[in-house]
């Protein structure tokens, strides 16, 4: 497995963006990186960043991956399929992209909690989300 090096300026492309399924009116309950796939925890409604650690509530309830960074408390939108982000430099194109185990993270293998992968490579730089639900492993 190989965790992704996210760029510190990563971002979502707004022409994508406007085009892919939104989930608005959410809070987050934990400052949220750009370009992160997050989860609505059951417990309260807010959004968190999603990690493959376990699957668990926070691979199982991925909703979307976030737009920008947002601290404790803001309102957030979360996008999914079809939204492309800038996310990385040198990226091997057409990888299947993965809840990684460090939360907002993405893996470019399986993880744990994740065994379907939700984005995938465009370019050296790209991704976009291609799945907005982690499907359960089967037995």
């Amino acid at each position: 497995m190989t965790l992704l090096t996210r760029n510190s300026d990563a971002s979502m492309d707004t022409s994508t963006g406007q085009f892919a399924p939104q989930l608005t009116g959410l809070i987050c309950g934990e400052d949220i990186d750009p370009a992160a796939p997050c989860y609505i925890k059951n417990a309260d409604g807010l959004v968190y960043m999603a990690d493959g650690t376990a699957l668990d509530e926070k691979t199982k309830q991925y909703a979307g991956f976030s737009p920008r960074a947002a601290k404790s408390g803001q309102p957030i939108t979360l996008f999914g399929t079809g939204a492309r982000f800038s996310y990385g430099s040198a990226l091997s194109i057409g990888i299947g992209l993965f809840i990684g185990a460090t939360k907002g993270r993405l893996d470019s293998a399986a993880t744990t909690g994740c065994w379907h992968p939700i984005a995938r490579t465009i370019s050296a730089t790209d991704i976009v989300v291609t799945m907005l639900q982690v499907l359960p492993v089967s037995p």
